[in-house]
């Protein structure tokens, strides 16, 4: 199997690039979470469901296996990471392509279509689209009762407990999935650094909401989503209907539903992703 690994400058970044499979295939970028996260895990849980495809996982700028890059919010904002994104399919000679985001990859997918709907359609896994409506999830999390503002919602439940273990509350139905979650993440052995999550953070990310943007477009959109990952569902039933987009919600899988049903989540994985090829011909 072909397989290129490397970095590829893209304007003020240099982003760590993973291109698998055929150069004629469909080709997948796929969009990490985060924000500060990297591609490892997904690559890890989801290469054998993308057999056939060419498929380029990227650490986003300055994050993961990417270069580092200094403290400057400007750096660090939504059209920055779409630019990226564009550049880097430039850059690979990719015209064609479609996206597959995970968690934040989401608002970079869904913003990537809305200004350049040419691109192709997207597959959303677990969907991060409202971060106030994910603050107030947090303070339930915390056994809070949710306030108006997203940010009191953030701060007073990291006073209750670390975000970790809030997170873990919500995107692992069981503990084995998280154990397992973890194993793969531990394994990678990579500690990038946090400037994305402070970039972000300083720009107002937790009052970043991008429902208002939603809207059905050229470009074909499906979710799919864990019945238990509760930073994400039911609000993805919300995002869908404003889309016009098909939903498939996988019963007892959280955040991350090949871990925690690979067979529900292979079949839902593979007709959702025949359901973006159509419109191609493929």
């Amino acid at each position: 199997m072909r397989e290129e690994i490397g970095y590829i400058p893209v304007g003020e970044a240099e982003l760590y690039v993973e291109d698998v499979g055929d150069e004629h295939a469909p080709a997948i970028l796929v969009l990490h979470g985060g924000p500060g996260g990297n591609a490892y895990a997904l690559r890890e849980g989801l290469q054998d469901y993308l057999e056939g495809f060419r498929v380029i996982y990227f650490d986003q700028r300055g994050s993961g296996r990417s270069l580092e890059l200094p403290q400057d919010p400007r750096l660090f904002t939504l059209d920055a990471l779409v630019e990226d994104t564009l550049a880097l399919a430039e850059a690979l000679g990719v015209e064609r392509f479609h996206l597959l985001a995970h968690g934040f990859g989401a608002l970079v997918a869904l913003e990537l279509l809305r200004r350049y709907p040419e691109a192709g359609g997207a597959l959303l896994l677990g969907p991060w689209v409202s971060f106030p409506w994910l603050a107030a999830r947090l303070a339930e999390a915390a056994g809070l009762e949710p306030l108006p503002d997203p940010e009191e919602n953030l701060k007073a439940a990291l006073a209750k407990a670390e975000p970790k273990l809030l997170f873990d509350r919500l995107m692992f139905p069981t503990p084995h999935g998280r154990l397992e979650y973890e194993w793969v993440v531990e394994g990678s052995g990579i500690l990038g650094p946090d400037t994305p999550a402070w970039g972000f953070l300083h720009n107002g990310l937790w009052r970043l909401d991008y429902t208002p943007y939603l809207a059905p477009g050229r470009s074909p959109v499906t979710l799919l989503v864990g019945e238990r990952d509760g930073t994400s569902y039911p609000y993805a039933e919300e995002v869908a209907e404003r889309l016009k987009a098909p939903i498939r919600v996988i019963p007892g899988a959280g955040h991350y539903p090949w871990i925690d049903q690979p067979e529900a989540f292979g079949v839902a994985f593979r007709e959702a992703l025949e359901g973006l090829l159509v419109p191609w011909g493929v």
